[in-house]
């Protein structure tokens, strides 16, 4: 969801401040202020970097990932995944080791398109903010605030998000496809013309509001919790952790899992309803996506509070925090894979970065 696609610290400071000091270059280019002559190089070395980086992260994570989806849009009448680890062996047995990975091209594919328009997306809107900003103030030398980046990051989340939403919505459908499925999507330009064609270009977009909504939630808690994480454990120097007022890279990344964790927590039951309003109209629906709960036909929803609704109606409202667990045990090692891979192919590229707090 857009939850994974916001620019916020529960990544890396790296990461954040990559973005931030990119977006400066690419203002003062449109400026007509001379930027550093290799700017362009850059921009594309760090996409380059953060979109391998991105695939590695989330292919390590991709067996967790496709349960979790499958857990949140299973039919309650015919129970098949019943926990972490009976999920895992059971996509083992059934499918094999190629069916634990089923979905993650096409989710690793949209992450160069995602970060592109992310980027610029940031760019435009940190630009905006920051004028606002120094009307509202008077002062023209005014610079944004940790909170009015936050801001921008969430409104470049929601736009990338919206473009490549589509690639989203047909790779959640690839995901939960089986062998029994009555009809295979091939991949995810197949997927995406079978979409189109029998569903209506609307379709592609099934599920994009509580997307949207979650995002709110999500950031919000997300800077929070980080925040206040780090404010603690700088204040309280609990076993050594804080030294001169500075936390380790491994103290961020605990802190940034720990927020990342809560934001998920509390933004999921948007996430589940959002993969569940993606199965509506697929007619050809893995059996593991059909019943409301009382009958066997494939369930239709009015929106997304009509899917709330029949989803506690039916299964209970624990039926929102489907697949909470695979979901939270993916969070640390696909945060710490990401940034270790995003500085690894960083220094690869030779991509000199500014760091600063």
């Amino acid at each position: 969801m857009a939850t994974e696609d916001v620019v916020g610290k529960s990544t890396s400071e790296t990461a954040v401040t990559t973005i931030v000091n990119l977006a400066e270059e690419a203002k003062l280019a449109r400026e007509g202020v001379k930027a550093p002559s290799d700017a362009i190089l850059s921009v594309c070395k760090s996409l380059v970097a953060g979109g391998v980086a991105g695939g590695v992260s989330r292919t390590a994570v991709a067996p967790l990932e496709r349960l979790k989806i499958l857990l949140q849009v299973q039919n309650p009448l015919n129970i098949k995944y019943n926990g972490t680890i009976q999920g895992l062996k059971y996509i083992w047995r059934t499918e094999g080791f190629r069916g634990l990975f089923k979905g993650n091209g096409t989710n690793c594919a949209r992450i160069i398109p995602n970060s592109a328009v992310k980027f610029f997306s940031y760019e435009q809107a940190s630009s905006g903010i920051l004028w606002l900003y120094r009307h509202q103030t008077g002062n023209e030398d005014a610079q944004l605030t940790p909170l009015l980046r936050l801001g921008a990051g969430a409104c470049a989340g929601i736009i990338a998000m919206s473009a490549t939403y589509p690639m989203d919505m047909v790779r959640g459908r690839i995901t939960v496809q089986t062998e029994k499925s009555p009809y295979q999507y091939r991949g995810m330009f197949h997927a995406l013309g079978t979409v189109y064609r029998e569903e209506g270009f609307r379709a592609l977009y099934k599920g994009w509001l509580p997307s949207v909504i979650g995002v709110i939630p999500y950031v919000g808690l997300n800077f929070a919790v980080y925040e206040s994480l780090k404010e603690w454990l700088v204040v309280s120097k609990p076993f050594g952790l804080a030294d001169d007022q500075e936390l380790g890279v491994a103290t961020k990344l605990a802190c940034g899992a720990a927020a990342g964790t809560v934001g998920q927590t509390v933004a999921y039951p948007l996430d589940v309803i959002r993969r569940r309003m993606q199965m509506v109209g697929w007619k050809d629906a893995a059996s593991v996506v059909r019943g409301d709960g009382r009958s066997k036909g494939p369930l239709e929803y009015s929106g997304m509070i009509d899917a709330f609704r029949k989803t506690v109606r039916h299964e209970g409202f624990g039926a929102l925090y489907k697949g909470l667990v695979p979901n939270s045990v993916k969070v640390v090692p696909s945060i710490a894979i990401a940034f270790v891979t995003y500085e690894v192919v960083k220094d690869i590229l030779g991509v000199e970065m500014k760091i600063s707090e």
